[in-house]
């Protein structure tokens, strides 16, 4: 287990300069755009900034040094979880961000919930239905559920559910109904990606020889499929399921929009319409953190649900070249 460790160690340390890295290159590309924006909605009348506010944040932003000096400072304040002032209200963009994720959190961990269910049921429905009447329409969803916009499916899903049924509120988007209807819609898509991959590897692993022995040996259907074709099959899907947190951050805004929530979406489209650099710059930041812990507890999985991995030496690093063969 030593080796593990150190392969985790190792894992942790190049998150840790991915997060840097992309901080310094929002960094960078907010601060070449033109017209120093920062000093533009400082001076803007309507935010009503006095000269002396304006002083304490042009010296908090050290809008006065070099370039360079800003970038460690701002870094500096990043690492320890102070994200600035939102240039728009005035207030911590720490505390609009610790408002606005609680709402995130529960759309998203919803959806992704109710995306692994449905493409488990699409992935037994596609092994177990009849071939002529069912399979052929069960494998065919995923690519109609990708066709659709997660807006389009939000619209329908409110036309039908909150004004023909009644089965929430408009009016109360961050009820347990209007979450749950909420990431219905964001979760269908994400669905798809899933479905895909699991269907393909179920596929396969059905036509493996110990699948037709446990068939020889008159197990159930739901026996063969959960010991027999899972299992085997996790490893594709769980790398689709970290790369579907993209897509449930990406789709949030929209969907956040289409059903009323103030979540993070919310939160970062008021920024680009009021400009609000160091709210986006710290949105941008904390999305680039998720994607890597998700990736880090993924990397981390692999080995642990692999024996294969294991048997390769990759911890041990007793061969380069095989390490790089087997997480390439």
């Amino acid at each position: 287990m030593s080796g593990y460790w150190s392969y985790a160690l190792r894992r942790a340390l190049q998150g840790i300069l991915v997060i840097i890295l992309a901080y310094v290159l929002t960094f960078t590309i907010v601060t070449v755009l033109p017209g120093d924006p920062v000093t533009t909605m400082l001076r803007d009348p309507q935010n009503g900034y006095s000269e002396e506010e304006i002083r304490q944040l042009s010296s908090y932003y050290g809008l006065d040094q070099p370039v360079l000096l800003q970038l460690v400072t701002s870094l500096g304040r990043f690492l320890i979880g102070d994200f600035g002032v939102s240039l728009r209200s005035n207030t911590s963009v720490g505390g609009q961000i610790a408002l606005a994720l609680p709402s995130t959190l529960a759309l998203a961990g919803t959806a992704l919930v109710f995306a692994l269910i449905l493409a488990l049921a699409i992935g037994y429905a596609s092994q177990y239905l009849p071939k002529r009447y069912g399979q052929g329409f069960v494998r065919s969803l995923p690519s109609l559920f990708l066709s659709v916009p997660n807006f389009v499916i939000g619209l329908l899903l409110i036309h039908v559910f909150a004004f023909g049924l009644g089965a929430f509120q408009i009016l109360k988007p961050e009820a347990p109904a209007a979450t749950f209807f909420a990431a219905v819609a964001l979760g269908i898509p994400v669905s798809a990606q899933i479905a895909e991959v699991l269907v393909a590897n179920l596929d396969h692993e059905r036509s493996q020889e110990s699948t037709v022995v446990s068939r020889a040996r008159g197990l159930t259907h739901p026996g063969i499929f959960f010991r027999h074709l899972l299992k085997p099959s996790l490893l594709p899907v769980i790398t689709i399921v970290a790369l579907a947190a993209g897509e449930l951050l990406g789709g949030s805004l929209i969907t956040e929009t289409v059903f009323g929530r103030n979540g993070i979406g919310t939160l970062v489209q008021k920024a680009v319409v009021s400009q609000d650099l160091p709210i986006l710059q710290a949105t941008v930041s904390l999305a680039a953190v998720v994607f890597v812990v998700i990736n880090f507890v993924t990397d981390l999985v692999y080995p642990l649900l692999d024996p294969r991995l294991r048997s390769t030496g990759i911890f041990a690093m007793k061969s380069s070249k095989q390490s790089k063969e087997v997480f390439a």
